[in-house]
């Protein structure tokens, strides 16, 4: 299987540079780092790629039973690993990216060596003891709007994930990101995401690990990355003072310091 057309895999930076490995979320591609990459170039050697159903990605890969599940996406993590043939990379992924992420370190510890959780949740559905941020009520009628009438949930939805009303380019911009998703595999990218509880598989890290969260998130709110910090035994959690689901993009410098200082400290 070619995997760099399948999952429209990009290398740039240092060839001799330790890896990174850049993953996007639900409704993006590889582009939303295009702010973070020249922080990285010059020491690091850069990877990112598309999900199977995203940006430029090869569609006819797509298979429900597989994209079912997170571990569908881990396994796309891993093969891209596996054929740039990457060993401890530290991954950065980002919304469900996060969770991804630690689903493929955990099957493929050789490849993964650290890993930078980009507004991570283990569960957007609110639990006894938990906020996620959502009922359950309200995860279905996002679910059924989107499944409904998808490029309207886009347009509406967008600019509530991103934030930063005060700069409308960048709503529209995870619009038209959105809007470029295939719909009948974003419906199954989204069931994915939005109905998925990683709560448990956070106990099976053990690589260094960076938490970012922002001070506004509508998705993954505050206490969601204070979960996340708390149940990864050595973690370190950095609030940025960035608003929105998107810090990459609505606050890049800060964003960016924070991963190359995580990236210095583990060499």
């Amino acid at each position: 299987m070619d995997i760099d057309r399948r999952n429209n895999v990009t290398v740039t930076g240092n060839p001799q540079g330790p890896p990174v490995v850049l993953a996007h979320g639900f409704g993006c591609d590889q582009n939303m780092w295009r702010l973070t990459v020249p922080a990285l170039v010059e020491k690091y050697r850069v990877v990112m790629f598309d999900y199977v159903g995203s940006g430029r990605s090869d569609l006819s890969a797509f298979s429900e039973d597989r994209y079912a599940s997170l571990d569908g996406y881990a396994r796309d993590v891993v093969e891209v690993c596996e054929a740039l043939d990457l060993r401890d990379a530290v991954f950065v992924g980002h919304s469900v990216s996060a969770m991804i992420g630690v689903l493929a370190a955990d099957r493929a510890p050789e490849r993964i060596g650290a890993l930078v959780m980009v507004a991570p949740s283990p569960r957007y559905i609110d639990d006894d003891g938990y906020r996620g941020g959502f009922s359950e009520p309200d995860i279905d009628e996002l679910l059924s709007s989107l499944e409904s009438n998808y490029l309207g949930w886009s347009a509406v939805m967008a600019p509530v994930i991103m934030g930063n009303a005060e700069r409308p380019e960048l709503g529209a911009e995870l619009t038209n990101s959105f809007c470029a998703t295939d719909p009948d595999m974003a419906r199954v990218f989204a069931r994915t995401t939005f109905l998925s509880d990683s709560r448990d598989d956070l106990k099976s890290v053990r690589v260094p690990t960076l938490v970012l969260d922002c001070t506004q998130d509508a998705i993954a709110p505050p206490e969601v990355g204070a979960f996340v910090h708390r149940s990864i035994p050595g973690s370190t959690l950095i609030t940025l003072d960035a608003t929105g689901h998107c810090p990459q993009l609505s606050a890049p410098e800060a964003t960016n310091a924070a991963i190359t200082g995580f990236l210095a400290r583990l060499r």
